[in-house]
């Protein structure tokens, strides 16, 4: 039940992004005057649909993109005079002319002037940008909200669990003859918060390791135990142990391995805790989850090629592979019934979790819909964009005004681009029904 729940709630966030995508294109087209004749979530046949005014609101039945029609996307060809050609010749040239024709058709008397392509163009800039910019804003104000409301994973100097014993052998795994640990001897309980190691002041688990691990033999620790500040002392043993930094990090070495040396053994581990940051770090951490997502957009054809040795092979899934509706709704499900282990065990891990989701697809439909190709809407704003630099140039040598760029015929492009989606869909279905993404619990 908590895992149906879990992919229903995934759902319902991918529905609403689309609808509120497609909203940030109709409200500016509407603000500028553009007809608008559908307003449309999903894809296929309608299953619900009802008109106001001069717009069809509705809700086909593939839920996996949405659409919003406004007429006169594609301007006619300025040889013609603003009338169509009975005909062409070649393929691609025939192409054009059904998409003039078919965007000509929707102009009904009166409408003239109410077209997409007559609109300035900086109007036509912010109407195509208003979908990906509207994605941008769910996942600043999803992962801002996490920031501050429910924080972020941490590990924390509240003692999680307390080791029985000191092992020589690191890779020990039994005490039968081992020292009792020093953690254990000091009577430390689970459930004390470290604040203090030998008078340092310590702020969580990485802090607390390198004061241990620099501490001398006799170490003095002062723990919060249900409100009261309690002192211990423990005799501290040496072990090889990975060696932390002053700033919590942990040493590797050239090969990025972490570094193992003797250093002072307590026996105790931290607890994993969501803190909450302040707000003043919430555009660092949007914009560094937006660049981390377009850098692994900008490998997404290698990518590919690792989820395809993984559908059809026996490859590991890479964990930072992209993912289908399919495999973001699993991930969905085992994060609401707790299998993905200690960061769902809670509620604010949970809801971490799947707010991470949903700011993740929001920040990738943002990043994919600016790639400047149609049929995506930054193919829209390069042609807009081209247009104003004719624009430009033409008022610079005294020319008359160019006619709007014609970006129907970059539609083969488009069909290209579609297809290659469309198979990128299918690909990333498969891999995920046959060979899952799986986060480490």
């Amino acid at each position: 039940m908590m895992y149906l729940l879990g992919v229903l709630l995934m759902a319902f966030g991918v529905a609403l992004s689309i609808a509120l995508h497609e909203i940030g294109h109709l409200l500016p087209a509407k603000k500028f005057g553009v007809k608008v004749t559908q307003y449309m979530v999903g894809f296929g046949p309608t299953i619900w649909s009802r008109r106001k005014g001069e717009t069809e609101y509705g809700i086909k039945a593939v839920p996996l993109g949405g659409y919003v029609r406004m007429i006169g996307m594609f301007p006619p060809r300025p040889q013609d005079g603003g009338k169509l050609r009975a005909s062409s010749t070649g393929r691609f040239s025939q192409m054009a002319d059904q998409a003039r024709a078919e965007s000509m058709e929707e102009i009904g008397p009166g409408d003239e002037d109410r077209v997409f392509y007559k609109l300035p163009v900086w109007q036509r800039i912010i109407v195509m940008f208003g979908g990906p910019l509207m994605n941008l804003v769910i996942a600043a104000v999803v992962l801002t909200g996490i920031l501050v409301l429910l924080g972020l994973p941490t590990s924390t100097a509240k003692i999680s669990s307390i080791s029985q014993c000191a092992p020589t052998d690191v890779m020990a795994t039994d005490c039968e003859g081992e020292p009792a640990s020093p953690a254990l001897a000091s009577d430390l309980e689970v459930g004390d918060r470290i604040t203090e190691i030998n008078g340092v002041p310590v702020a969580n688990w990485a802090e607390a390791s390198y004061e241990i691990q620099n501490s001398p033999e006799q170490a003095t620790f002062v723990v919060d135990r249900g409100g009261q500040d309690v002192e211990l002392q423990a005799s501290l043993v040496e072990r090889d142990r990975p060696v932390y930094n002053a700033d919590g990090s942990i040493q590797v070495d050239a090969a990025g391995e972490p570094v193992m040396e003797p250093r002072r053994y307590f026996g105790a581990s931290g607890s994993i805790e969501y803190v909450a940051q302040p707000i003043t770090e919430a555009p660092a951490f949007v914009g560094g989850a937006v660049a981390d997502t377009a850098r692994i957009f900008l490998k997404l054809p290698e990518k590919l090629v690792g989820v395809s040795q993984a559908a059809f092979g026996d490859q590991e899934r890479d964990v930072e592979s992209p993912m289908s509706v399919v495999g973001v709704g699993r991930v969905a499900g085992e994060v609401t019934d707790g299998s993905l282990g200690a960061l769902t065990d809670t509620f604010e891990g949970k809801a971490v979790m799947l707010l991470s989701l949903l700011a993740s697809l929001n920040i990738a439909l943002f990043v994919f819909n600016m790639v400047p190709l149609l049929p995506l809407d930054g193919g829209h704003i390069a042609g807009a964009l081209w247009e104003a630099v004719k624009k430009g140039w033409a008022r610079l040598r005294g020319l008359p005004e160019p006619a709007p760029v014609d970006i129907a015929k970059a539609l083969p492009v488009a069909y290209t681009v579609a297809i290659a989606l469309i198979g990128m869909t299918l690909l990333l279905v498969y891999a995920d029904l046959v060979n899952p993404v799986r986060l480490a619990g």
